[in-house]
């Protein structure tokens, strides 16, 4: 990948996280808007996210979605491994939180 296009694709994924950096039913809501059409990702509605069980279960999936090895099993190519790789730690850091959160509230 050159150099601008990891900007260009750096510049996408800050503003797909701003904001809602430590919210992961934000975040899962609006991951389509960054992978690409094969990645196997449907797009999740907020309002699908309200239950700590919907958010786990679509957190699994984003997951399976954006894992390393499963990319290479599908053929990805390097700039989609970024995105995901990308993404995949982003989520990650917001379902700590989220999991954190819900051991103190839950």
């Amino acid at each position: 990948m050159v150099q601008t296009e990891v900007e260009l694709l750096d510049e996408k994924i800050r503003l797909w996280s701003i904001g809602k950096e430590s919210d992961i039913r934000l975040l899962l809501s609006s991951l389509h808007h960054i992978l690409w059409p094969s990645s196997g990702w449907l797009s999740i509605p907020l309002t699908n996210l309200i239950e700590v069980l919907q958010v786990k279960k679509a957190y699994q999936k984003a997951r399976l979605c954006l894992h390393p090895d499963k990319l290479q099993q599908r053929g990805a190519t390097l700039t989609q491994k970024y995105i995901a790789e990308k993404a995949f730690s982003l989520l990650q850091d917001a379902w700590e939180s989220f999991g954190s959160h819900d051991a103190i509230c839950g």
